[in-house]
């Protein structure tokens, strides 16, 4: 291993290789405070040199983890001490912004908060976003298939992506970095790393489509009575503003409650309701789409729809709104928190919550249930606040939020991935010739299992 450390030393500097005490200084990941655990963190700044480091370690048999913005919520970036960690952070340049063919070139380690700033002052619009933007990379977005607040408008990480270049396990480059919408030339390679988690190769640069950047931005928070009335203002609001609605995201009233305690976030309105709903539209015309924004919620009042609503006056306004959504801190302790991410249709949803409560009240009395989600996609989060340090607390959490999820052809993971936290949990939505052909890959593209092994498959 020594030599092995020599080798990769000699081949990017000094400087690239971190051991020791400065590999313990590092957190394991967001989530995980606990000192990171590896014999060394690898960190090129090329691709070139990406692929000089999975050579190399391809061929002696050495593990290879790869680690982004370590935002990720399921451990597909835990190490030990034995394996190399493959950092992106050197690799941080938006590379070009082409406002002629509205693309972006950047390379994979580039965090999103930072690229979407340099967007913008470029005059056009990322429309990726997540909470996490201010850590995760652009790279790891890709690798998992990020979601994020905007998917109801403009889909799922994929969904950006044009071109892209990545290196294979052995060190082959694949660099495919199209900028044309369309492109029917032979299989799309792109495909095998967009949500695969490093588990096929590492994702070194990618061009992403972007969209104009819009001239107006209305937003309002809204309480609900029932359930029921979810779908029906999601539906008066694709039926009314359309495809300028860029965000719907749901907060269960206990999850309001518990951020707007004090010491917390300003509660903009009453915290009794039983829901709310957080939508934003996005559009291009000044002089027509605040009114119509102010119209299309008056109709929601006055059929009985939403029962009270804020309208953000200012940008630091709908900032305070859009934290109160995006900074869980406040149902993060007492530790242990479990966060889980699943998908299903949203006319189960409300039966869903119900059977998941239940199973809680059940198996762990003494836990707190705060859900919210992006809801419009299909997308919910529960935290589960276990109250308890029993060494089961896990598992039955676990059970209550997966299992019911059968019965409504539900998904374990709407967009944070399997990683290792889940995969027992994968043959519930994936079946077995799926899994299969997934296992088939990683023989193909990794026959030694380098790169990140026993991430969602073994």
């Amino acid at each position: 291993m020594n030599d092995l450390i020599a080798q990769l030393t000699e081949k990017l500097g000094a400087g690239a290789v971190v051991t020791g005490t400065d590999v313990s200084a590092r957190a394991t990941s967001y989530w995980d405070p606990s000192p990171m655990a590896a014999k060394a963190i690898v960190r090129p700044s090329t691709t070139e040199e990406v692929s000089a480091v999975l050579k190399l370690c391809n061929e002696r048999g050495q593990k290879v983890i790869t680690h982004g913005g370590l935002t990720g919520c399921v451990q597909g970036t835990d190490s030990g001490n034995g394996d190399i960690v493959l950092s992106m952070e050197r690799m941080a340049t938006v590379e070009d912004i082409d406002s002629v063919s509205h693309t972006l070139t950047v390379q994979a380690g580039a965090v999103l908060e930072t690229v979407q700033n340099a967007v913008r002052e470029g005059g056009m619009f990322l429309p990726l976003d997540l909470g996490a933007r201010g850590s995760c990379t652009i790279g790891g977005n890709l690798a998992t298939n990020a979601g994020g607040v905007n998917v109801i408008r403009y889909g799922m990480a994929r969904a950006l992506v044009l071109g892209l270049e990545a290196v294979l396990p052995d060190g082959t480059i694949l660099s495919s970095m199209n900028k044309m919408l369309k492109n029917n030339a032979g299989f799309d390679l792109k495909q095998l790393f967009i949500g695969t988690e490093g588990t096929l190769g590492v994702i070194t640069r990618a061009v992403l489509e972007l969209a104009p950047q819009s001239t107006t931005k209305n937003t309002c928070l809204a309480a609900l009575s029932d359930f029921s009335d979810v779908p029906k203002l999601l539906n008066h609001l694709k039926g009314t503003v359309g495809a300028s609605l860029s965000a719907f995201e749901a907060m269960w009233g206990d999850y309001i409650r518990a951020v707007t305690e004090p010491g917390f976030h300003s509660a903009p309105m009453d915290r009794s309701h039983p829901y709310y709903i957080l939508f934003e539209c996005d559009g291009s015309d000044p002089g027509r789409d605040n009114d119509r924004f102010l119209e299309v919620v008056e109709q929601a009042f006055e059929e009985g729809i939403i029962v009270d609503a804020v309208l953000p006056k200012s940008e630091a306004e709908r900032q305070a709104v859009w934290a109160i959504r995006d900074d869980f801190e406040a149902v993060l302790a007492p530790k242990p928190v479990f966060l889980y991410d699943v998908s299903l249709p949203i006319t189960s949803m409300e039966a869903y919550v119900a059977d998941v409560r239940a199973l809680l009240v059940e198996r762990l009395p003494q836990s707190d249930l705060y859900v919210l989600g992006h809801v419009g996609d299909g997308n919910l989060h529960f935290f589960v606040r276990a109250n308890t340090e029993s060494g089961d607390a896990r598992d039955l959490s676990d059970r209550s939020v997966y299992e019911p999820l059968v019965r409504y052809e539900g998904s374990v993971s709407a967009e944070h991935g399997i990683g290792f936290e889940k995969k027992q949990w994968l043959a519930q939505s994936r079946s077995a010739a799926e899994i299969a052909v997934m296992r088939q890959l990683k023989a193909t593209l990794d026959p030694k299992r380098t790169l990140n092994p026993g991430v969602v498959i073994d």
